[in-house]
């Protein structure tokens, strides 16, 4: 697979770098819609902790009042292709099926958000704002350049070793970079001084919590500590997901690896289950995007519920203060 996406990565960087100059010379324009938007990307192939920071943004903007919307591509979802509305904010239309999983995944934390996708996202940006939305978060959209945004987030770790989807030259029409606190000293400054116009904040990926059971509320992280658990994940990164649980304190037996974006068929679910039977975990975990995944029915192995482990976003005062003078600033010039 690194192979793979290491000659598409070859691929890719100068595509995307033609594209970019094209819309930068005035070659193409890009559509603009009458509410703010804001873009969260990155430059490499593969998870960057894309949707947990789309999850923060959400809940802080409905926090100050905002009826925020996602817009997203849905990816490996049925109105991928044709688009549609997996939310408007009252009903839910589908589920990871039509929409993908991490749609799938933000409909369920945040119940009054809208949530749509489909790879044109104009026609998703003008649907939210025709429904009432005043604020459209676009997830994993860096390098969608036909839709004008006011303000791009990219989450970059210069440190990893995956293939780029572009170079970092692309940071220059970025508005805000975040790099990983474990970043090597003086990295900030470093971007800082090659892309003047660019903010620089550092993040942590952090634990928001661990829910024991479907609909129950979320408990401290801390219940891990000390337990036998099996941990199951079909995302981008999974050993980021095994090695959270044990800096929790948790003892992980057994851990089973999927492809990311994985839907579970019941072939996989004996796999977890005779794994179950096998280790004799007291706990079994997974993460939130793998959960969307898994019906009711299916959320029992050995006896067990599925725990499912909530990721967040630390970052600064100073982030958000940026952010929301962007969106201010842009509802004020629409108005």
């Amino acid at each position: 697979m690194r192979v793979l996406l290491q000659a598409y990565s070859l691929i890719s960087r100068p595509v995307c770098a033609w594209r970019a100059a094209r819309y930068r010379n005035g070659r193409k324009t890009a559509g603009k819609v009458p509410l703010p938007v804001l873009s969260v990307g990155n430059l490499a192939l593969g998870g960057a902790g894309k949707t947990p920071l789309v999850c923060e943004l959400i809940e802080y903007f409905l926090s100050r009042g905002y009826h925020p919307a996602l817009v997203t591509r849905g990816y490996r979802g049925s109105w991928e292709r044709r688009g549609g509305i997996l939310s408007d904010g009252r009903t839910v239309f589908g589920g990871f099926r039509e929409a993908g999983d991490e749609p799938a995944m933000v409909v369920r934390r945040f119940p009054g958000v809208g949530v749509f996708v489909g790879r044109h996202r104009i026609p998703s940006c003008l649907k939210a704002e025709s429904l009432g939305f005043d604020l459209c978060v676009l997830d994993d959209a860096f390098q969608h350049l036909g839709l004008a945004r006011d303000l791009d987030i990219v989450l970059h770790d210069p440190k990893s070793r995956a293939p780029l989807r572009e170079g970092e030259s692309a940071l220059s029409r970025a508005g805000i970079l975040l790099l990983p606190a474990r970043s090597k000293p003086g990295a900030a400054e470093t971007y800082r001084r090659r892309f003047p116009r660019l903010k620089v904040f550092e993040y942590a990926v952090v634990p928001r919590g661990l829910v024991l059971e479907e609909g129950a509320p979320a408990v401290p992280p801390d219940v891990l500590r000390g337990k036998r658990v099996l941990a199951f994940s079909g995302i981008a990164r999974p050993e980021r997901f095994f090695t959270l649980l044990e800096t929790l304190g948790a003892s992980v037996i057994e851990r089973l690896v999927f492809p990311d974006h994985y839907a579970y068929p019941p072939a996989a679910r004996a796999r977890i289950s005779a794994a179950v039977s096998r280790v004799k975990p007291e706990m079994v975990l997974a993460t939130e995007k793998d959960a969307v995944k898994l019906a009711l029915a299916d959320r029992k192995f050995g006896g067990l519920s599925v725990s499912v482990l909530r990721i967040g976003i630390e970052l600064p005062a100073g982030f958000y203060d940026c952010v929301e003078a962007v969106v201010s600033s842009m509802k004020a010039g629409r108005v």
